[in-house]
């Protein structure tokens, strides 16, 4: 079945109604850190120099700064990836955010999809990609971490098992940061064939300002720095991806985990309450659900006539017009959504 793969959330968002769509955490980045932004400013006359955001990341996660490299946002990344990793079998593991696909084939990839189940609660067996599976032969595979739309978080070690020889393993840990304690990264002292994307703009509220960067084999970076457009990362980027990898930060990010971790629990439980549940146990900033209990057909419009928006399914491949997304947000957004929902099922039934 065709997918828009250009689709994102922000396309199911429309003004008045409560954003359950798009995964940025806060709706502008905290003042500490506009306060940073705006110092950058005054450098606006001068090209901008990424150096110090490469010692900032590689100093984050404790590797070689060859083995990092800024990106403007993470989603540019999957089009460095396309336009300078050779591969002959690109497999891309659905549902997932799907920038990759979209990028890889813009560049001319042949991409094979490996599509999970619900009923396996969207788990990754390690096995489709061993001697004699089905993706033996796969030289390129992306996996998100923890996943998008399922919010699925696969073990670190899983993911390790992909790797062989000749093969390049992306892992999109976007809402890595999103993680209490970041378990399950695969970011650490051995990156041969792994290349990890992540991001800055869901939780500190930078979607305007484009701020990622990937880790992984100094190899593999360093064809992706050849085709990166000169000046890719803007000065303003550069000087939030520094303050957004300080100690303050980190341990600022690691409290909003909490915080998410704890309304997430509440959202599940608030849906329950009304009958529905949530795809798979979620480690992000998100829960999938399947509304097919209230019916066949998609709840977008209805619920965006109650109020709320929510990130439509049927975009992603794997996943029909039942699915919906919704970001986690504070109680009493999760009660009156759950409140929506009910109200639907009602309406429906009566219908």
């Amino acid at each position: 079945m065709s997918v828009d793969l250009h689709h994102h959330g922000d396309r199911d968002v429309a003004p008045g109604l409560v954003d359950l769509a798009v995964n940025v955490r806060l709706p502008a980045p905290p003042p500490w850190l506009a306060d940073v932004i705006a110092g950058s400013l005054h450098d606006l006359g001068r090209y901008p120099d990424p150096a110090p955001a490469v010692e900032a990341i590689a100093a984050r996660h404790g590797v070689d700064p060859a083995c990092v490299l800024p990106t403007a946002g993470g989603a540019e990344a999957f089009t460095l990836v396309a336009r300078g990793v050779r591969a002959s079998h690109a497999v891309v593991v659905h549902p997932q955010f799907t920038e990759p696909e979209a990028a890889l084939a813009a560049a001319g990839h042949d991409v094979t999809r490996c599509v999970l189940s619900p009923d396996t609660g969207f788990r990754l067996d390690p096995r489709s990609f061993a001697v004699g599976s089905e993706h033996e032969g796969a030289d390129l595979v992306v996996v998100g971490n923890p996943t998008n739309p399922t919010g699925v978080l696969h073990p670190a070690a899983d993911l390790h098992s992909l790797r062989a020889p000749g093969r390049l393993v992306v892992v999109d840990e976007a809402f890595m940061d999103a993680v209490p304690g970041e378990t399950e990264s695969v970011v650490g002292p051995d990156l041969e064939g792994l290349l990890v994307v992540r991001s800055l703009t869901k939780t500190w509220g930078l979607a305007g300002l484009r701020a990622g960067y990937v880790v992984g084999d100094a190899a593999v970076v360093a064809a992706l720095r050849a085709v990166q457009p000169p000046w890719s990362v803007s000065s303003p980027a550069v000087a939030a991806t520094v303050a957004c990898l300080s100690d303050r930060a980190v341990a600022e990010a690691e409290a909003g985990a909490l915080t998410i971790a704890a309304d997430r629990d509440v959202l599940v439980r608030e849906l329950e309450a009304v009958g529905l549940s949530a795809a798979a146990p979620s480690g992000a900033p998100f829960v999938l659900v399947d509304t097919s209990p209230l019916g066949a057909h998609s709840v977008r419009e209805e619920l965006a006539r109650l109020g709320f928006a929510v990130r439509r399914g049927e975009t992603f491949p794997g996943l029909g017009p039942t699915w919906v997304r919704l970001a986690v947000r504070d109680a009493g957004t999760s009660r009156s959504v759950a409140a929506a929902f009910a109200e639907l099922g009602r309406v429906r039934r009566v219908a």
